[in-house]
């Protein structure tokens, strides 16, 4: 990263963008890392448990979509500001009133899933401010916001038992507030003409262009995983091992703050070395890591050194992913943003609920992470079958693909 990047753009903004993400995500997870004590509490079994932490992931892949075609009618920033006072709201009703049913946590995650929705703004807000050479950089940048669950895993199992797990959503609320106060404050719109999207639109690009397509396999893999492992691990690692919540959220603390922290440096990689390239690596490496994790070899440490690393793929695959898309769908970035959006979060609510069904009907976590392994080489195998079409039809500028 030179100084022509950060005199290329708007600091102020891809930073708010980030915060913005940021605490986003850290409220879209929540559930993750509370879903042993509302278990134990609300009595649920393990594929409740499993759909309650996937049901923010999949409504938010959802209103990604929609939240990206208010972005575009009323602007990014206000979009934000509109969203996270929804949160906000929505989580001091539960605080206030409490949540004492399997029901109510389930619309609780719905309501949370407007958080995962910021995906939609936070990252085209930063995007329009760079030119093509410098998107991996500040796309890994502005989504380097998924390090939010990194602060719900540490803390937020912490809080619980000092506090009940029911006041964790009013104490959210806090750092929630001072972000849309410095978002409101330093957030700008670029100085472009925005086109307004409509369903049509989107409808579009996925019946005329197969990339599209390719595209949202790839991130439903990448991103698909990282916020499918970030939600299923506490529990993973309770049943596995019986970690008590707090261990299990640190552990898996430490596996989403490497995917995270690797989100950044996966877009610079690949500004380097070219998205197809990195893409190919970390699909092989994630493969290979989740099928040994699968086998349980290593016990507790080395399971979750393995998951770790496991993170750490997916996470620079996110990077590497959205290097990419502007490259191939400049003119269209809104759009794919929302559906690659989309895409991941349904990867996600997949990988988080089927591990719970799988557990619950084969009493281990072994099958779905083996299945997990095998969609990750498939992926490979498709990557590497339309990586040369790419590579001489589409390379904008002086960006790699």
């Amino acid at each position: 990263m030179n100084r022509s990047f950060w005199q290329a753009g708007h600091t102020p903004t891809l930073l708010s963008a980030f915060l913005y993400f940021d605490l986003s995500f850290m409220v879209w997870y929540l559930l993750g890392p509370l879903q042993v004590p509302i278990a134990t509490a609300l009595h649920l079994d393990t594929q409740q448990r499993a759909l309650m932490v996937a049901v923010p992931i999949l409504c938010g892949a959802v209103l990604r979509l929609f939240m990206g075609m208010a972005a575009d009618r009323i602007g990014a920033r206000r979009a934000g500001l509109i969203a996270q006072a929804i949160v906000i709201a929505a989580l001091l009703v539960a605080w206030r009133l409490g949540v004492h049913s399997f029901g109510q946590v389930l619309l609780l995650g719905m309501f949370l899933g407007v958080a995962g929705g910021s995906f939609a703004i936070a990252l085209p807000l930063a995007s329009r401010w760079y030119p093509p050479e410098h998107q991996g950089t500040a796309m890994g940048i502005a989504g380097a916001g998924n390090s939010g669950t990194v602060l719900a895993a540490l803390f937020a199992p912490v809080l619980a038992i000092a506090f009940g797990w029911h006041n964790v959503f009013g104490l959210a609320c806090l750092p929630l507030i001072v972000v849309l106060l410095v978002f409101a404050a330093c957030a700008r719109d670029a100085p472009l003409p925005v086109q307004r999207k409509t369903l049509r639109d989107y409808g579009k690009v996925l019946v005329g262009n197969r990339d599209s397509w390719w595209f949202m396999l790839f991130y439903a893999i990448t991103f698909g995983g990282f916020a499918g492992f970030a939600s299923a691990l506490p529990g993973y690692f309770h049943d596995q091992f019986g970690f008590d919540s707090k261990i299990a959220g640190w552990a898996t603390a430490a596996c989403v703050l490497a995917g995270s922290v690797m989100r950044p440096v996966g877009g610079v990689i690949a500004d380097r070395i070219g998205g197809t390239r990195s893409l190919l690596m970390i699909y092989l490496a994630a493969s290979v890591l989740v099928a040994i994790a699968g086998f349980g070899l290593g016990g507790p440490v080395g399971t979750v050194a393995l998951f770790v690393l496991t993170m750490l793929c997916l996470g620079a695959g996110n990077g590497a992913v959205f290097q990419l898309v502007p490259q191939r769908f400049g003119a269209e970035i809104g759009v794919m943003t929302g559906l690659i959006g989309m895409a991941g979060g349904i990867g996600g609510f997949l990988l988080a609920a089927g591990l719970g069904v799988i557990k619950q009907h084969t009493d281990s976590y072994a099958l779905g992470l083996w299945v997990f392994a095998g969609v990750a080489l498939l992926a490979w195998v498709s990557l590497r079958g339309i990586t040369h079409h790419w590579r001489s039809q589409w390379t904008a500028g002086t960006a790699r693909v």
